[in-house]
């Protein structure tokens, strides 16, 4: 459910960002004229596109990582490096999540100069962003403690996965 949520997101976000960056470089050139919000608001549905995107690159292993190391050990060795990952990514990602309430007053009390729209609506996908990142990393970390990580999600993490078999 949230996965086919923030696919669609990212699908609204980019049609944004592509009909408000269109119309806009239309009308300045062909009626001398424009959209005073597509700039800013273009580049608000840019930030919210990279953090969703990298949520779901996060669920699908598609982030870089060091697979040649991870490939020379053994099973116990890379539920290891599984584990250790994880606990590394749930700390940065809490760290963000922190960080973010801890600025969430200054950035809701300031507005964005064309649109003022609250600046919290920006930089406030950031909770989701730390939120949904750390809640992956605990059920990883907390899969391999235990030793249920699946062969697929082995395969993924040391990058020995086929192209074809993704999805």
């Amino acid at each position: 459910m949230f996965v086919r949520l923030a696919e669609l997101a990212l699908v609204g976000l980019l049609a944004g960002m592509t009909i408000m960056v269109f119309g806009n470089v239309v009308l300045r050139y062909s009626f001398n004229s424009g959209w005073n919000f597509s700039e800013e608001m273009s580049r608000y549905f840019f930030v919210w596109l990279t953090f969703i995107g990298s949520i779901l690159a996060f669920r699908e292993h598609n982030h870089v990582g060091v697979e040649t190391f991870v490939r020379m050990l053994g099973p116990v060795g890379r539920r290891i490096c599984i584990g250790l990952t994880n606990l590394v990514i749930l700390i940065c990602a809490t760290v963000l999540f922190w960080g973010t309430w801890l600025q969430h007053d200054i950035n809701a009390s300031m507005t964005a100069p064309v649109v003022g729209l609250s600046m919290i609506w920006v930089y406030g996908i950031t909770y989701v962003t730390g939120g949904a990142m750390a809640l992956i990393a605990f059920v990883r970390l907390i899969r391999a403690l235990v030793g249920r990580v699946s062969p697929t999600e082995m395969a993924r993490f040391t990058g020995e996965f086929d192209m074809t078999d993704r999805h």
